[in-house]
């Protein structure tokens, strides 16, 4: 009676060839994931500017001067903005301290170098700027 079942080499293969696929396909999903950061951070700071322009509309060009007084035009304005590298949102870290009555300067920073790759700041009537991001080390 013949016994069936695989050989060890066989095995080895197997598990060559799903390394192999796991070497391709992790470093792809973390580029994607990357990417995808970047994007939510973008449009994050971008609603954030709509909401302080909007605010700014409503209130005879006055600022807000936190997060709080934007929260009803934009839901999770608080939570963006109380992010911190402990607690980042979406990989990214948002600093909202240079709301004030006379304007307004918001930064989208990656809390690390494998969550995004550019920092954005908005200023003041919505011009958003990129800049590589850089970890400082």
């Amino acid at each position: 009676m013949k016994k069936k079942g695989f050989t060890l080499v066989e095995i080895m293969i197997v598990v060559a060839i799903i390394a192999l696929l796991a070497a391709i396909a992790i470093p792809n999903l973390l580029s994607a994931k990357r990417t995808a950061n970047t994007a939510a951070a973008k449009a994050n700071i971008r609603a954030l500017s709509t909401a302080a322009e909007v605010y700014a509309t409503g209130h005879n060009g006055a600022y807000p001067a936190d997060a709080a007084a934007i929260s009803s035009y934009i839901a999770p304005a608080t939570t963006l903005c109380s992010s911190s590298a402990a607690s980042p949102v979406q990989g990214y870290v948002y600093d909202c301290s240079g709301l004030s009555s006379t304007g307004y300067t918001l930064t989208a920073t990656p809390a690390s170098a494998t969550a995004g790759d550019t920092t954005f700041s908005v200023t003041t009537g919505g011009v958003i700027t990129e800049t590589a991001y850089s970890s400082g080390t």
